[in-house]
């Protein structure tokens, strides 16, 4: 017969035993309820993961769809400006010199490598305006007498009213271009007679590109000029027809310069021009 002690034993063994299935089962359970939860979370990862990547892939393609409308703007743009060369007998060559020279200067001057690049893009709109004029003033052999003349200062006017209602940044700037590259720095240009830093920064820079290609090139109404005659023009209209510090940055940037206009160099102008660097 057992005992008080030996029933108090048992019932203690009892209850351990007993609450050792309940902490088993509940481990069980939490296990269990762990591995779930893992399980749910790993699907959630992969889920995100592959959400991740769809999203990387679509932003790789907006990416490239933006670069590829953007050089498409670019070669309309390049495009234009030549067309507008054309009229007037010149070629494509002159709009790949002066957007190369205009962004040597822009550097130069202060400007960043993004906004002299876009200079250099829209450079060669400067004289889209000639789209409009006669073919009869464009290439007039002799001189303009003073009506042709007035018609053909319209082309500035003409390209920026053609140019100014984009809201893209490229064709702003190719407005502001086409409107003042004729307007000289002591207030004597076209169309508005604008005087000094009133002419935006973008228009003197192009006007000294434009002018240093015309001059060296071959036009119908006149052989291309020399180098050392060009250089004695830009010395004696500094501050004049064109900006005294940009006319400084020219000369001492000519050896780039140079070799732009080498690098798109007209054949028939080719004995024409000297090559001499300063």
């Amino acid at each position: 017969m057992k005992s008080s002690q030996d029933h108090l034993i048992d019932e203690l063994q009892n209850f351990m035993d007993g609450d050792l299935e309940r902490f088993q089962a509940l481990g069980k359970k939490i296990i269990k309820d762990f591995k779930r939860q893992q399980r749910i979370m790993e699907q959630s990862d992969r889920r995100q993961r592959q959400e991740y990547d769809q999203l990387q892939e679509k932003l790789l393609e907006v990416k490239a769809l933006n670069l590829e409308i953007e050089e498409t703007q670019k070669e309309v743009v390049f495009t234009m400006g030549a067309i507008g060369e054309s009229r007037s007998k010149e070629t494509g060559n002159h709009v790949k010199r002066v957007a190369g020279y205009s962004k040597i200067l822009a550097l130069a001057s202060g400007m960043d490598e993004t906004e002299a690049e876009m200079l250099k893009q829209a450079s060669p709109m400067h004289d889209i305006g000639k789209v409009t004029i006669p073919d009869a003033i464009l290439n007039k052999p002799g001189k303009l007498d003073a009506q042709e003349f007035e018609k053909m200062k319209e082309h500035a006017v003409l390209g920026y009213e053609m140019l100014k209602h984009s809201n893209r940044a490229l064709l702003q700037m190719a407005a502001t271009v086409a409107h003042e590259h004729h307007e000289k720095y002591d207030g004597s240009g076209y169309p508005r007679g604008l005087k000094g830093e009133a002419i935006h920064i973008y228009g003197r820079i192009t006007a000294i590109a434009d002018v240093f290609d015309a001059l060296g090139s071959n036009r119908i109404y006149k052989k291309a000029w020399e180098d050392e005659r060009i250089f004695a023009l830009f010395r004696s209209e500094r501050g004049k027809h064109f900006d005294p510090v940009l006319v400084d940055l020219f000369f001492n940037h000519i050896n780039e310069i140079l070799l732009v206009r080498d690098a798109y160099r007209d054949i028939f102008n080719q004995s024409n021009q000297s090559g001499t660097a300063l």
